[in-house]
């Protein structure tokens, strides 16, 4: 694989344009249309991450502050084609380098261990990130879909 490269990106209409691109890839976890258009537009409001090699765009990251002390990874995705080829992990310390500059904390929202195969590796890739399992709310999104939120002490 070519050398991959992450920047930061600025340009509203662009994050809206990437994020679309990725999270059009992966219907496994951004199935439902009406979340996935606004996660596409809430990214575009937030510090995001694009990484890339000279050919294509591969994932994304942005970050979102939720306390004065703690900072979300909002939304994430890699292309399928491109996972587990240490993309994702380049992102997160991407976001975590520029997060570590204001808050002492991330965390990250998922869907609950058990549900479906997909967040299961999802939940494997951020306990490998660091992520600790913080609490589980089964009705904040609906019933199908309990939210896991995951922690992460940054300093």
């Amino acid at each position: 694989m070519e050398e991959i490269k992450i920047e930061e990106v600025i340009d509203k209409p662009l994050k809206e344009a990437i994020s679309k691109e990725i999270l059009s890839d992966l219907p496994e976890w951004f199935g439902l249309p009406q979340s996935t258009k606004e996660y596409i537009h809430q990214a575009a409001k937030h510090p995001f991450w694009v990484a890339k090699n000279k050919k294509q765009i591969l994932g994304f990251i942005s970050m979102r502050e939720t306390s004065i002390d703690c900072a979300e990874i909002y939304c994430m995705g890699v292309k399928k084609e491109f996972h587990r080829k240490g993309i994702g992990s380049l992102l997160v310390e991407a976001l975590e380098a520029s997060a570590i500059q204001k808050y002492s904390y991330l965390q990250v929202k998922t869907v609950a261990q058990g549900h479906y195969k997909e967040y299961d590796r999802t939940i494997a890739f951020y306990k490998n990130m660091g992520f600790k399992k913080m609490e589980v709310f089964p009705f904040l999104w609906d019933e199908w879909n309990p939210c896991l939120v995951m922690v992460k002490k940054i300093r």
